[in-house]
């Protein structure tokens, strides 16, 4: 499965369009239980929108979604019910015992996944680091460790952009060694994922 890592939507008519193809990036299918099995970046804290193409996604690879759980701090809205190809998917929220950046998917046939929910305005370099953290099969991190780590790293990030350019500014860039590797790690990731089940 391939995600998409898109920029979010420029219009606020485009945030009410219902995403056709969700940003999703799944673990590799057969590898080992982690913490999660990949992470999924909506365009909206709208679920009645967003469900209905990430079920339309990942139905035929995990079965029949029949039930989702959030923890409702990251949506404003919790519907019971979302309507999804002619039927229901049922949908709860547990505020203490969910992580709140998580999203479990339940399905009759094959089980249940964990997926990391990238909040909607995540610029796009980190979402593909946490895409990439949260599908990784060797993942020993919660979903809010992740965000915890993204967020650590983008201000070092934020940080050494702005030494480079007090240094550019004083005429610093011409002397400064383009071999040198860069002193943040990158937040780029690949997210060519399969899905596995638990």
């Amino acid at each position: 499965m391939t995600a998409t890592i898109s920029h979010p939507p420029t219009t606020e008519a485009d945030d009410r369009l219902p995403s056709l193809s969700p940003r999703l990036s799944l673990a590799p299918i057969g590898s080992a239980p982690a913490l999660l099995d990949g992470a999924w970046w909506p365009r909206s804290r709208d679920l009645e929108a967003e469900l209905p193409s990430l079920t339309a996604v990942l139905e035929p690879l995990w079965g029949r979604i029949t039930r989702v759980t959030v923890n409702p701090t990251q949506w404003p809205v919790v519907p019971h019910k979302v309507p999804v190809a002619g039927r229901v998917v049922h949908v709860g929220w547990f505020r203490d015992e969910q992580d709140p950046h998580e999203l479990l998917l339940l399905s009759y046939h094959v089980g249940r996944w964990n997926l990391l929910v990238v909040p909607p305005q995540t610029a796009p370099d980190s979402a593909a680091w946490l895409m990439a953290a949260a599908s990784d099969p060797r993942g020993t991190s919660s979903a809010s460790r992740l965000m915890e780590e993204a967020a650590r790293l983008r201000t070092l990030r934020d940080a050494d952009r702005a030494v480079e350019a007090v240094w550019d500014s004083e005429g610093g860039h011409g002397s400064r060694d383009a071999a040198a590797p860069p002193r943040v790690p990158a937040m780029t990731g690949t997210v060519w994922q399969q899905p596995r089940g638990r």
